[in-house]
Order: C-alpha cells, then sequence, then structure tokens
C-alpha cells in the first residue's frame, strides 16, 4: 500500500515499518486481487492525504467504508458528486439540521469539512462489496488506534467523534485535554437509539471557540479544494 505522501508518513513511520503493517499490506493486496473491495486501492488513505496531521481540528470516525458501487471514495461517510447520499449521510445531516438549524445541501463530498480541519476517518479501511465488517479483523484497527494516539498526544486540544461501537472502542486512548464525543452510528439500523438528538456538532463547535480556534461551517459540505492526492498524481472529483 502506498504511503500517505505528507506529515503523516513522519508521524506513523513506526507503524508503517512494524510486522503488522506489512502483513496487513498483503492481505489488503490479496482481498484486491482476489475481491471487489472498496474503495478504490489508491484512495485507502486519502482522508489521511488531505489534513496534515497539525491541521486536525475535529476527527470524525466511523466504523468502515460503504461496500455499494460508486460510493466509498476514502473519506468516511462520504460519497463523490452526482451518486445519491446514502441513508448514514442522510441521517447525519438530518442532525445537523435539527441541531444547528441550518439547510444542508444535497451533496456529500464533504470536502469542505476536510478543508476546515475535519479528519474523515474509518475505523477500518476497507471492505468487500455488499460485506459490511468484512475487513474489521484484517488489522485496520491496530494501525487507526496508532492515527488516534497520535492526535491524542497533540497538546493543542482538538474534538474526537466517535460514531459506533468500532469508533467508541477508541475512546480509551484519548487524553482528557481533548472533547470525546460518543454516540451510536448514523446507520438506520442505530441512528434513532441515541445518534439523533446528540447535538455533536453544535458541542464540537463550542469546544473549538472555547479553546481559541474558528467553529466548523458544517453546511460547507463541497468547499473550494475539490483536488486531492492520490497515487502520487493530482486527481479532481
Amino acid at each position: 500500500m502506498n504511503r500517505i505522501g505528507n506529515s503523516w508518513d513522519k508521524v506513523l513511520e513506526n507503524e508503517f515499518n512494524a510486522t503488522y503493517f506489512s502483513e496487513l499490506s498483503d492481505k489488503v493486496d490479496n482481498e484486491y486481487r482476489t475481491h471487489t473491495v472498496f474503495p478504490p486501492q489508491d484512495l485507502i488513505f486519502r482522508a489521511l492525504q488531505m489534513i496534515d496531521y497539525d491541521d486536525v481540528k475535529v476527527v470524525i470516525l466511523g466504523q468502515d467504508p460503504y461496500h455499494g458501487d460508486g460510493q466509498a471514495n476514502g473519506i468516511a461517510f462520504a460519497v463523490n458528486k452526482g451518486i445519491p447520499l446514502p441513508p448514514s449521510l442522510i441521517n447525519i445531516y438530518k442532525e445537523i439540521e435539527s441541531d444547528l438549524g441550518v439547510s444542508m445541501p444535497r451533496t456529500g463530498t464533504l470536502l469542505g469539512w476536510e478543508e476546515q480541519g475535519v479528519l474523515l476517518l474509518n475505523a477500518t479501511l476497507t471492505v468487500r462489496k455488499a460485506t459490511p465488517q468484512s475487513h474489521s479483523q484484517l488489522g485496520w484497527q491496530r494501525f487507526t488506534d496508532a492515527v488516534t494516539a497520535a492526535l491524542s498526544r497533540r497538546e493543542k486540544p482538538m474534538v474526537f467523534i466517535l460514531w459506533g461501537a468500532g469508533a467508541g472502542s477508541k475512546k480509551s486512548i484519548i487524553a482528557a485535554r481533548h472533547l470525546v464525543l460518543t454516540s451510536p452510528h448514523p446507520s438506520p439500523l442505530s441512528a434513532s437509539r441515541g445518534f439523533f438528538g446528540c447535538r455533536h456538532f453544535s458541542k464540537a463547535n463550542a469546544f473549538l471557540e472555547e479553546n481559541g480556534m474558528a467553529p466548523i461551517d458544517w453546511a460547507n459540505v463541497d468547499g473550494g479544494l475539490a483536488k486531492y492526492y492520490g497515487g502520487g498524481k493530482i486527481i479532481r472529483v
């Protein structure tokens, strides 16, 4: 698997050199050779490619990528323009509208969030087509634990938003100076059990402002970047 291509490579150097990561890479490569796997292989680390380590203000952790054709693009919960909004993202937008009283657009690239310092990362970074959680035992959790722990070591406070059991399990490795918000996953299967009404978006913004940072404009989902690095090339969406 390709490295990130920015400051994350240094931050995660020990992980990339570890035996478990080599074994994980072999397993993931074999999955892409023998099955239909999402996201496209050169987009596995897209979320990290889009935000340098020092620029992260909010981390949103989900479970694993969308498992339908054309949906997963390497950014948790996001879809490219022209792709219908998945149910989980629709529920996220519903909660933002309820929490903040804003009207959300009907596109879901979430590039605008990334530009503002929101890292959208899944606990597991790949998945077989039509088989949710199929890669949850490959070893991704150890890697994304390392990402979470590296962010937790930063002195500057940030917000960790953990949706679902897989993401919530990382709470124990996050330092107390950061704000940690947990809830069930926004999937239609669980959103009514505590995701709706969690008010994570206003709580995150209040914490950022209390710590001298600009709040996130959650209604700005598409932003102005419209490009990212993948496989060593600039790719436009």
